[in-house]
């Protein structure tokens, strides 16, 4: 018989979102070039299905093709998404409303998580997701969990530059440039491994993360930016292997 503990977890319902829209201007039809032999989307449905914690798994896409790749790999997708919501302008706020209201509307209820998995990280290790959907439900008084991956370079030795040309400190006041790196404050990059929101939440303040974001330092991963970005996860996938892909290849 399992601990009540766990038979609670059991029941809690994560629920993993992949926002994948279709019109992308740096790099065009991205979320369905393929990596290693699959589609770049597939690689965020592998990770969320292979998680121990996430319960199930929706695409969120303006695109049919988008949502049967979804589908093939083990996602759902009940809706497509308005165009309105697809935009390069459009907020995540606005998919993730969209996508919560039609699950209030069409089945009554809200997830106690979402986790936001972006298909422009593809390389994820499920168990480090896991941990993050852990952490988070260890801090009630947290709002939201983002990820982020500590600077090689610390921005507090950066310059900003006035209108006559003179370079001074980026925090005003403070000269961090003569000091070593190692002094410095430490800064972290959000990236798009994993992100964690409250949906009841969100729903009642039109707020995604909130003021209390809990910090949860990930692996340095590489996101598609640029079509050269690629290259190096190819480079990745091919070297060191993937549990990911590997779970694809059943497919």
């Amino acid at each position: 018989m399992k601990p009540f503990f766990n038979l609670l977890e059991s029941l809690m319902e994560v629920l993993a979102i992949i926002p994948a829209r279709s019109g992308s201007k740096g790099v065009p039809g991205k979320n369905i070039r393929e990596l290693g032999g699959y589609p770049l989307l597939a690689y965020s449905v592998a990770a969320a299905v292979l998680s121990s914690r996430i319960t199930r798994v929706l695409v969120s896409t303006d695109d049919a093709q988008i949502a049967e790749i979804g589908k093939k790999f083990g996602a759902e997708a009940p809706f497509l998404r308005p165009l309105e919501f697809s935009l390069d302008r459009s907020s995540d706020l606005e998919w993730v409303e969209h996508a919560l209201l039609w699950l209030r509307e069409h089945e009554g209820r809200l997830p106690e998580y979402m986790v936001n998995l972006r298909p422009t990280t593809p390389l994820r290790d499920p168990e480090i997701m896991d941990r993050a959907i852990e952490d988070f439900e260890g801090r009630p008084d947290a709002t939201s969990l983002r990820s982020a991956h500590e600077a090689a370079e610390s921005p507090f030795k950066w310059f900003s530059r006035d209108p006559e040309g003179i370079f001074g400190p980026l925090v005003p006041g403070e000269n961090y440039s003569e000091i070593p790196r190692q002094l410095c404050p430490k800064a972290y990059i959000p990236d798009g491994y994993v992100d964690v929101i409250r949906p009841e939440r969100v729903m009642e303040t039109k707020n995604l993360y909130g003021k209390r974001i809990l910090g949860f330092e990930s692996p340095r991963c590489v996101e598609v930016d640029e079509p050269e970005d690629f290259d190096l996860l190819s480079w990745q996938v091919e070297k060191r292997g993937s549990v990911l892909r590997d779970f694809l290849k059943s497919f």
